[in-house]
Parts: structure tokens; sequence; C-alpha cells
């Protein structure tokens, strides 16, 4: 990894949720998810979550480098309709070697909410990257260094 990551680097990114987010399109073949409302499924939410963290890891990532998410802890306080826009946003709180902590807090907006915004999401991620391939033969050389997501709910 680059040393341009720095501690307070963030991210923000919007995303309107499609009615493919929602809680029956999860695991469309289990009917206890079927009888479940069309709002952004927290499963759904947490890929977003670690997208955000991609995209802020990007540009500081060297040629074969790729992230690994390793622990998540995180709070999802609203529902999410299908059309809404989440506002998600990124922090880098802290690099220790190859594990990076970020800070991922998330909201919507919503012409009923009256330009208010209520938490979507929040909590810490945090992400390893994943050393190069070595060269050779597929399938070897490909260990990930220790690591993954790790996100806490926060005040």
């Amino acid at each position: 990894m680059k040393a341009t990551l720095q501690r307070g680097s963030k991210h923000r990114f919007r995303y309107q949720v499609p009615a493919t987010k929602t809680v029956p399109h999860l695991y469309p073949e289990v009917p206890d998810f079927q009888a479940m409302p069309e709002v952004f499924a927290t499963g759904f939410m947490v890929g977003l979550m670690e997208w955000t963290c991609m995209q802020l890891l990007a540009p500081h990532l060297d040629a074969g480098e790729r992230s690994l998410g390793v622990h998540i802890d995180v709070s999802h306080t609203a529902a999410t309709p299908p059309g809404l826009t989440v506002a998600v946003e990124a922090e880098c709180v802290a690099i220790e070697g190859p594990r990076i902590t970020f800070h991922v807090r998330g909201s919507r907006r919503n012409r009923s909410d009256r330009g208010g915004a209520s938490s979507a999401l929040r909590g810490r991620v945090g992400h390893v990257q994943r050393a190069p391939c070595a060269q050779g033969k597929q399938g070897r050389g490909q260990r990930a260094r220790n690591g993954g997501w790790a996100m806490r709910p926060h005040g």
C-alpha cells in the first residue's frame, strides 16, 4: 500500500436504493425474507459500506492489491424504502500495519422528512489489504494478511 493514505482521509458516496436491494431480494429463495417489508436490507447496507471503504482505499493501493473486510459491528436504525438516496461517508481513523480501520456513517434524506436527515447506518469498519499474488502457478501465494471487517457502534 502506498504511504498516501492518511488518518482522517474521507470518501463520500450517494446511492439510490433500488427495489432489488430490499429485504425480499436478499435471499429470494427464503420464504421468511419474502414476507418482510420492501426496505433496504441490512445485508446490502453492509455491502454498500464496504464499497464506500473500497472507493476510499482504491487510489492508495499498489497494483494487484485488494482490500479484505474481516469484522463488522453495525447499527441499522432507519427503514429506507426503494427510491430514497442513502449518503455514506467513510473516514480512515487508524492505520496499523496492514490493518486499516474506518468509521462509516450513513444517512438518508426524504421530502417527507422536511429536509431532515435520519440515521441509516453507523459504526466502524476495518479493512486489511491483501498482498499481491505471487508469480507462478495460479492459486499459490495468495495468502491474505491478518485482519478483516471491524465495526463497532459509536455515539
